[in-house]
């Protein structure tokens, strides 16, 4: 570990890609709007393979493994410290000793609590309320998340690290919570930022934290109104007769020198929202949800969170 960091009585967020993207947003909201800087890297190369590579203009790359940060927010009002773990992976053997090792890590900070946030794919419809739902590993966590009226996770399984961090956890006696946001199973390959926003609500109340919540609220509400009307399409189309005239597809100009233009137009706006990123933290979120519009968050990820490194 370096630069060892002196935090008050510190709690650790730990975040992965999965579905609807709804982990990985919430942390990054986190990180963008608590201007949270880069402490450290976790290294765990033999837990990943090499799946791939990169190749650019005729010139394969360096392989490269997916990387894990530790990124620290220190409380001006000094009651809970907070430290958030990003993977960019979720590792495919290994998953337990790696979570030992990211708790070493904890420890090493001087942790008092662990939190993970995950997605509950349900039956919801896309503009229904996204419920929160909890699991601790202790029954003082449980008695705390019944207080806030959540879904108690009864029974069942949190895959993923998501869930093997906090049996980690729960074996080395640290108090752990999981927050899993609701959302429609149908849509579980597209970003769903209600469920994000139910998870911060939750969690910005249990950690005492006031944090704009405005940004991802608007998202959500965007997105819900997208979701609800590919929905209503889709319904639609299954009440059509089978005979039904189909319309003919007569393009207003060829598709490829359409999307070029467009991602000619994305990449410069993505250009300007890097620059306004690297002045201003705060914009950050704006900068990821213009990365989830092109599908293109995977290829900017390094440089989008060499955002919150520390000043040289």
């Amino acid at each position: 570990m370096s630069d060892k960091s002196k935090l008050d009585r510190p709690w650790m967020v730990a975040v992965w890609p999965g579905m609807g993207n709804v982990a990985l947003n919430a942390g990054i909201y986190l990180l963008a709007k608590l201007d949270m800087r880069v402490i450290a890297e976790v290294e765990a190369p033999d837990v990943f393979d090499v799946e791939q590579v990169e190749v650019k203009e005729g010139i394969v790359q360096k392989p490269r493994h997916p990387r894990n940060r530790l990124f620290e927010w220190t409380d001006p009002n000094k009651k809970h410290g907070m430290v958030i773990f990003l993977g960019e992976a979720q590792p495919p053997i290994g998953k337990y000793a790696f979570c030992r090792q990211l708790l070493a890590y904890a420890r090493d900070l001087g942790v008092e609590r662990i939190f993970t946030f995950a997605a509950m794919a349900t039956e919801m419809h896309p503009e229904h309320p996204s419920r929160v739902f909890g699991a601790a590993t202790e029954r003082d966590g449980l008695e705390e998340l019944k207080r806030l009226e959540l879904k108690i996770l009864e029974d069942g399984n949190i895959g993923g690290l998501n869930g093997v961090l906090l049996a980690a956890a729960a074996e080395s006696e640290l108090r752990g919570v999981c927050l899993l946001g609701e959302m429609p199973h149908i849509f579980a390959q597209l970003p769903f930022p209600k469920a994000s926003l139910a998870i911060l609500e939750v969690f910005t109340t249990m950690a005492d934290l006031d944090l704009d919540l405005t940004e991802l609220s608007a998202q959500a509400r965007m997105m819900e109104q997208q979701l609800g009307e590919i929905l209503a399409r889709v319904e639609k189309q299954l009440r059509r007769p089978k005979d039904a005239d189909e319309e003919a597809y007569e393009p207003e100009e060829a598709d490829t020198a359409k999307e070029e233009r467009v991602n000619s137009a994305g990449r410069e706006r993505i250009e300007q929202l890097f620059q306004q990123a690297a002045k201003d933290r705060s914009k950050a979120f704006e900068l990821k949800q213009e990365l989830d519009r092109a599908g293109s968050f995977s290829e900017y990820e390094d440089r989008f969170l060499d955002l919150f490194k520390k000043p040289e």
